[in-house]
């Protein structure tokens, strides 16, 4: 097989790495462009009972932002896998954790094609705080009513975050965590948001997210 030598950009990569990741993983749903502390998470990827954060580094990228990006993947997700082009294959090993998995990604036979070079493994400084910090309002309060915990109605987010931490099973919640992601509909969200903040009498109404997601049909 004959190996282009196209230089791969973000662009190129990102829908046909939803495809590899669907094949490989199974059931998953994926999320762009997800606010992770102080960075942005490229792509967010749920399966069940883990969250993946994929950092993409294309043969047009550098390596400046990776450590500070490193640091705050490692605070929101189970594992991290980072996506590289041809370039980046043989040294991106020196820059990211030994837990965290690497893909190549390369044009060969005029298709995108992609490798993994290692499996991701569980990440040791993941924060249960910031994880559960992806639902929104109205799947926090799925997870207090099937959890027959208190509604809280009057009590602010993080209190409610902090309840069900502390109140749900680990080996539970994880699962329940990620099954309300698969079932995250945008529309209905903002519909159950609004009606939320007119209840306590709050006049700004939540919009959509610009925020793309990726979900097989």
């Amino acid at each position: 097989m004959e190996t282009e030598s196209k230089v791969l950009k973000d662009k190129d990569i990102r829908e046909p790495l939803f495809s590899f990741l669907e094949e490989y993983f199974g059931k998953v749903r994926i999320f762009e462009e997800k606010i992770t502390g102080r960075a942005r998470a490229d792509v967010v990827m749920v399966t069940p009972g883990k969250l993946y954060g994929i950092e993409i580094k294309s043969d047009a990228d550098s390596y400046v932002r990776l450590k500070r990006q490193v640091e705050y993947y490692d605070k929101y997700y189970d594992r991290n896998v980072v996506v590289v082009g041809s370039t980046h294959a043989h040294h991106v090993s020196e820059h990211v954790p030994d837990y965290w998995g690497i893909i190549s990604v390369e044009i060969i036979d005029e298709k995108v094609d992609f490798y993994v070079i290692r499996e991701a493994a569980d990440n040791p400084n993941v924060l249960a705080e910031n994880k559960i910090k992806l639902l929104w309002r109205p799947e926090l309060n799925h997870l207090l009513e099937i959890n027959v915990l208190p509604a809280y109605k009057s009590m602010s987010k993080p209190f409610v975050q902090g309840r069900i931490l502390a109140l749900v099973p680990e080996d539970v919640l994880w699962n329940q965590v990620t099954d309300e992601l698969f079932e995250r509909d945008y529309e209905k969200m903002i519909e159950e948001i609004n009606a939320f903040r007119k209840s306590k009498g709050k006049r700004r109404r939540a919009k959509p997210r610009k925020s793309k997601y990726y979900k097989k049909k």
